[in-house]
């Protein structure tokens, strides 16, 4: 028999989902991480989800798989002994910034520290100017002089930056070929390969970053293909990129750093896909796991996309705060607020959660494995929310008492509490905490929720969806099928493709259609050679992006270009075509200003799939309860006999109302007072609030 069935892996802090599917069949899973050694996990989930589909690893065609484990890393600072090389002068450069504060007044700020120690920041002498010409050679003796100090100092991975590299890379590749005729088993990362545009703090950064998780990574991916691969799974395996797409291992390898929201960029693709099938234009995507929440704009049915990132940020919610990365990625708002999220009472009295999680060792105190502080998990445990036998598909057990007695330890105790009431506390302020965050992102952004439906999903977002919608006054809510697994099944609905980027300055008086498109074409090439890898021959698209600004201006905004051969007759036209993106942003252009090109992306990508139609919906019919439950209200603070339903027993066309919960292998869906459900033709539950609440 053919391999045809199409596995998806995504790692989180707290569980590792898996989703299969088959012959127009899904079989998902969740089992807890192991973050000693995170391929065990994958590993025996993949053993478990083959029995429970009752296939072969054989019958594999294709892994895709999405982890954090690079931006833990980083957060962590668990990666490789790093050593950066650039140019004379600028050694300080990752220390220095662009000397911007993210928060002017505070005296005593903290700063983001180096990935790279200034002791193992090293320079050499050479010099490009900004056209790439050489001013100075290259000083190999240099470059050889520092081999000593980096066998000494035992550096494990190498950064190279060098000034206006970007433009030509020509001495950073003799280093790279230097260092690896005496030092071929450490891995060097060149700032032309890995971040190829203007900017030296941004590229210096990214290319320390990818150098600082490379042999981690490198490692942990390996050790994952062989243990697949000693299974019998001889299946290609690919991985998420943050910016949305799917691209090889080897790849993966060499460019770790753009697997750093692998996972979240799942969950945004999934939503993504869920708003085109509903025919939702304009959606809110919010993503919560075991141990953070992932919010998303999305708009015409696609994620906001940026090209720089923040990670390991000193100042929680401070833009500015954290390690700069240059690299493609979804855009959204990442908090620590999952169901691992550890809840306190700081010293002014006041509950608090997160950003610390339980994780998924020893876990919550619910999960019977030795925590013992209490986590958002702990908290709806005892308010009633949850089946203790069902809990991750029955794979887990959860323990009330301990949860209980957690609680009332570090919550209820301090505050005059019972263990349910500092439950409610802790639910009401994780709540709080995400729809505020969601705040913040749609003002950043310069759009508000209004007509937007929220799709909930993780194992979290069901439970709290609504409660987060009531908040920032959204009314509807769409918890789609598999949803506890959402962001593995996203792995599943995304392109393979690829993004590179490279500046070259122009301006539009001056511009040199050649060059251009010589450029363009070998990027072009490039990115193609990349996704013919793992394409298997299926149609590609090709998107081209000019990074533009008026003469003298700081930022660049993205337009558009024809994904062909330019001709002079493109040059007005491309002109007008930035205009008409700066009046969007900035309400008018401005008249008799130049407009100079600082880089440029093509994206070349895989066809997505078409979406399925949806089955007919007859007569709304209500639904009968399998059971009732005794579940504390989080505005009230009430006990009543919340009605609870099956979710695989629910057809299309059911309805049923609130107050009332969903059950599901893995998570369960809270269909609030005030609100009523809907099974819709894909067999998603909408959720509408019949009257506002506070």
């Amino acid at each position: 028999m053919t391999a045809s069935a199409r596995l998806a892996v995504d790692i989180g802090g707290t569980f590792t989902d898996l989703a299969l599917e088959h012959a127009g069949n899904r079989t998902t899973l969740k089992v807890l991480t192991t973050p000693h050694a995170p391929e065990q996990a994958v590993i025996t989930g993949t053993e478990a989800i083959l029995r429970a589909a009752h296939l072969a690893p054989a019958d594999i065609a294709i892994v895709l798989h999405g982890t954090t484990l690079a931006t833990n890393a980083i957060i962590e600072r668990k990666g490789a002994r790093t050593a950066l090389i650039t140019t004379d002068g600028f050694r300080d450069v990752l220390a220095m910034g662009n000397e911007s504060r993210y928060d002017q007044y505070d005296l005593n700020i903290a700063l983001p520290e180096p990935l790279v120690p200034r002791h193992l920041r090293l320079t050499v002498p050479e010099r490009l100017d900004n056209e790439g010409t050489i001013l100075l050679p290259l000083d190999e003796t240099a470059v050889r002089a520092l081999i000593p100090t980096l066998m000494r100092e035992a550096v494990e991975s190498i950064a190279v930056g060098l000034l206006h590299s970007f433009v030509n890379p020509v001495h950073e590749r003799r280093i790279r070929d230097i260092l690896a005729a005496v030092l071929p088993d450490i891995p060097v990362s060149l700032s032309s390969d890995v971040s190829p545009e203007m900017r030296e703090w941004e590229r210096f950064s990214t290319t320390s970053a990818n150098a600082y998780v490379q042999p981690l990574m490198a490692s942990y991916l390996k050790r994952l293909e062989i243990g697949l691969r000693d299974r019998g799974l001889a299946a290609p395996i690919f991985l998420m990129l943050s910016g949305g797409g799917l691209t090889t291992i080897e790849t993966a390898c060499r460019y770790p750093i753009r697997l750093v929201e692998s996972g979240p960029a799942g969950g945004a693709i999934f939503s993504a896909h869920i708003a085109r099938e509903c025919g939702l234009e304009n959606v809110l995507s919010f993503d919560m796991g075991g141990t953070t929440a992932k919010i998303c704009l999305i708009d015409a049915y696609k994620p906001q996309t940026s090209r720089t990132f923040e990670v390991a940020r000193v100042g929680r919610f401070r833009k500015g705060s954290g390690l700069p990365l240059r690299i493609p990625v979804i855009e959204m708002v990442e908090i620590g607020a999952g169901g691992g999220s550890l809840a306190h009472v700081d010293s002014m009295g006041r509950i608090g959660v997160g950003p610390e999680s339980a994780g998924a060792d020893p876990g919550p105190a619910c999960y019977g494995r030795g925590g013992q502080h209490p986590a958002v998990t702990d908290a709806n445990l005892t308010l009633g929310r949850y089946d203790p036998a069902r809990f991750a598909g029955g794979t887990l057990h959860l323990h009330p008492e301990p949860a209980r007695t957690a609680l009332a330890a570090h919550v209820g105790d301090k505050l005059d509490l019972s263990p349910e009431m500092a439950a409610l506390g802790v639910i009401e302020m994780v709540d709080e905490n995400m729809s505020n965050a969601a705040r913040v992102h749609a003002i950043e952004s310069g759009k508000s929720y209004q007509g937007r439906t929220l799709i909930a999903f993780g194992g979290g977002g069901p439970v709290h969806g609504f409660r987060v919608a009531e908040k920032i006054g959204i009314d509807r809510v769409l918890v789609p099928s598999g949803a506890g697994v959402g962001s593995a099944i996203g792995f599943l609905r995304a392109p393979v493709g690829y993004e590179v980027v490279r500046s070259l300055y122009q301006r539009f008086r001056s511009f040199d259609v050649s060059a251009v498109n010589a450029l363009l074409s070998d990027m072009s090439a490039e990115a193609s050679r990349v996704v013919a890898e793992g394409s298997f021959g299926a149609p590609t698209t090709e998107t081209r992006i000019a990074f533009m600004r008026y003469v003298g201006q700081g930022h660049e905004i993205p337009v558009p270009l024809p994904a062909r051969l330019l001709s002079q007759a493109d040059i007005a036209t491309i002109r007008a075509a930035y205009d008409t993106e700066y009046s969007r942003f900035f309400d008018r252009p401005v008249p008799g200003s130049d407009v100079e090109i600082m880089s440029y992306a093509v994206v070349v990508a895989t066809i997505a799939d078409t979406t399925a139609a949806p089955s007919t919906i007859g007569t709304p019919t209500p639904a009968t309860p399998a059971r009732t439950q005794q579940v504390r209200d989080t505005i009230t603070g009430t006990v009543a006999s919340w009605s609870i339903f099956d979710r695989s027993s629910l057809a299309p066309g059911a309805t049923l109302a609130g107050p009332a919960i969903i059950a599901e292998d893995e998570t369960s869906t809270l269909v609030g007072p005030g609100w009523s459900a809907l099974i819709n033709g894909f067999g998603y539950i909408e959720l509408t609030r019949e009257g506002a609440r506070a």
